[in-house]
């Protein structure tokens, strides 16, 4: 796919490293559909893109509300009359133990903590793909669906749920991959590893020094890196239905 004039559509797209896949887009002429929470962050992704040269529009969606999800890609298909390719982004953490022990008590992980995030990761992955895929069967757009897994899928202490979600979000590029072919869709996963962003600034150095030790490039991986996969990804049309570690050499 040669990306200039392409619509890619970006959850999660407000800060982090969903604001640096918009920005690294952009620097190659995509117009991007972005996608978030929050108003204020996305209008500054917005113009940040539009400094660029390209068109960039925000939609305001809960990734996890059905009916939100559908009206911004409706509303996208409106605007564009295209859509290349989703970004499924958006995603959230909420690390704690299965069950342990702590003054003699047991504690367990809450219900609600364990599906916040499956809510987030993978219903939002889930319904944010198959409206992107809509958009592009009704605008007769080729293109491709991304989704963002983890190295964690391998299964990580203090994160069931967290690893779960990202396993989940694999075997689902993977299966539209199989399903979506035959219409000139693709569909990958990328896994990252440790990424340098605001919330691994704020880990102690003492334990940062202990992370980095467990890659053996020797250092976090950069946002950049990440987005520069993206571009790989959607440039090249013969990768589909697999799963890219982005890690160091990080092995959970």
């Amino acid at each position: 796919m040669q990306l200039a004039e392409k619509v890619i559509a970006i959850t999660g797209a407000g800060q982090g490293l969903g604001k640096q896949m918009a920005l690294s887009l952009a620097q190659s002429g995509v117009n991007l559909a972005l996608v978030d929470l929050g108003k204020d962050q996305l209008d500054e992704t917005r113009l940040e893109c539009e400094a660029l040269g390209v068109i960039a529009r925000c939609y305001v969606a809960n990734v996890t509300d059905e009916q939100q999800v559908i009206e911004a890609f409706g509303q996208i298909e409106t605007d564009f009359n295209q859509l290349n390719g989703v970004v499924n982004n958006a995603g959230i953490m909420r690390d704690g133990m299965f069950v342990k022990v702590r003054d003699g008590q047991v504690k367990t992980m809450s219900l609600e903590q364990f599906q916040s995030v499956l809510d987030v990761n993978v219903t939002g992955t889930f319904l944010c793909g198959r409206e992107a895929a809509k958009v592009m069967l009704n605008t007769d757009s080729k293109g491709v669906l991304i989704n963002i897994s983890s190295v964690a899928r391998a299964g990580n202490m203090g994160q069931t749920n967290y690893s779960a979600s990202k396993a989940a979000v694999a075997t689902m590029a993977t299966v539209w991959a199989k399903e979506l072919g035959r219409y000139g869709i693709r569909s990958v996963a990328i896994a990252p590893g440790v990424i340098k962003t605001a919330m691994t600034d704020q880990i102690k150095p003492e334990a940062m020094e202990r992370l980095i030790g467990m890659i053996p490039v020797g250092r976090l991986g950069q946002a950049e890196e990440i987005a520069s996969t993206i571009k790989y990804v959607l440039a090249n049309d013969f990768i589909s239905g697999r799963v890219l570690e982005i890690d160091g050499g990080m092995r959970m």
